[in-house]
């Protein structure tokens, strides 16, 4: 019960040091996107991949992004990853798919990538990629933000409250925020299915 009240306990905490201001900056920086027609692109590993592909959907179907995810196509992921290896399987599909200075990359990790570590460097050659080409990067990332709070245009860095925790924590509020961002009334188009419901 200790372990369940502290974890219950943490999340609070989380909740109310979040930076509530990048929050309010990252939805004006994505509705630019949206309003010159740039596309979003999601990019994470483990479990943030799995955000990545939840959040593609949101981000279309709720607030009308054109909006996509390599980890969507595991055929395509897989063949990078074998022809040409692990670290440049995200910087590789950007190219193909032509990211451009109206674009957005939306980066998903733990530690923001740290090609020092050997840690999602596979994110930070995407990020060194969307740099040069003049997108937009965006970040929910933990710890102290890696290489992705570096370089983003904005990023919020879900604050490391336990350092047993840290993983759960971000990856769950990776997804309180996003689903804050594509519900806030700023960014919503389309009506989500049960608040439709009276």
């Amino acid at each position: 019960m200790d372990y369940i009240k502290n974890y219950l306990n943490e999340a609070s905490m989380i909740a109310e040091l979040i930076d509530k201001d990048q929050i309010n900056k990252m939805i004006n920086e994505l509705n630019k996107i949206k309003k010159n027609r740039g596309r979003l692109f999601f990019l994470g590993v483990g479990g943030s991949a799995a955000n990545a592909s939840h959040a593609v959907n949101d981000f279309r179907k709720i607030c009308g992004f054109e909006a996509y995810t390599p980890l969507d196509n595991i055929s395509e992921l897989s063949a990078r990853v074998n022809d040409e290896g692990w670290e440049s399987i995200f910087v590789n599909w950007l190219k193909g798919s032509q990211l451009c200075e109206k674009d957005g990359i939306f980066i998903f990790s733990v530690g923001g990538g740290n090609k020092e570590k050997n840690i999602s460097a596979n994110l930070v050659e995407a990020l060194k990629y969307a740099k040069k080409a003049r997108a937009k990067i965006f970040g929910i990332v933990g710890r102290d933000g890696g290489y992705t709070a570096k370089v983003a245009d904005v990023c919020i860095i879900i604050p490391p409250i336990n350092s047993e925790t840290i993983t759960p924590h971000t990856e769950s509020f990776q997804a309180v925020v996003w689903h804050l961002i594509v519900s806030h009334p700023e960014m919503k188009v389309s009506e989500m299915k049960w608040e439709s419901i009276k």
